[in-house]
């Protein structure tokens, strides 16, 4: 049984951002399938085109660690596509996206999340 966990694009930007391996953290959690919105591909790359500083560096980092992701496309905005494909698939979700957790929270979906900017959590 894998236990699969969807990552948003804040989620896939923690590395960049925190110095924190998202992979090994999610592993320790129990998840060895990682899913990504293609909406959440074409964000980070508009942030490397056009962002600044960490973020841009982040952003680039971000799009390198995709070759461990399984890109998955639906059609409309990241989170909504990531909320219906954490229902559909019944998988958790990586992302420190305060409305995208309550709407989540709100469909029973397991949400992984930064804590002290140093760890992932459940």
């Amino acid at each position: 049984m894998k236990n699969i966990v969807i990552i948003d694009t804040n989620g896939l930007m923690i590395p960049g951002q925190f110095g924190l391996d998202i992979f090994s953290e999610l592993e320790q959690l129990g998840y060895d399938s990682y899913i990504v919105a293609g909406a959440c591909v074409r964000e980070l790359e508009k942030v490397r085109a056009s962002g600044r500083g960490k973020d841009k560096m982040a952003a680039k980092l971000a799009l390198s660690l995709l070759s461990r992701c399984t890109i998955i496309e639906e059609n409309g905005f990241a989170d909504d596509a990531i909320f219906e494909m954490a229902i559909k698939m019944k998988a958790s979700v990586l992302t420190n996206d305060a409305e995208l957790k309550k709407r989540l929270c709100s469909k029973g979906v397991t949400i992984v999340y930064l804590r002290d900017r140093t760890r992932l959590v459940i």
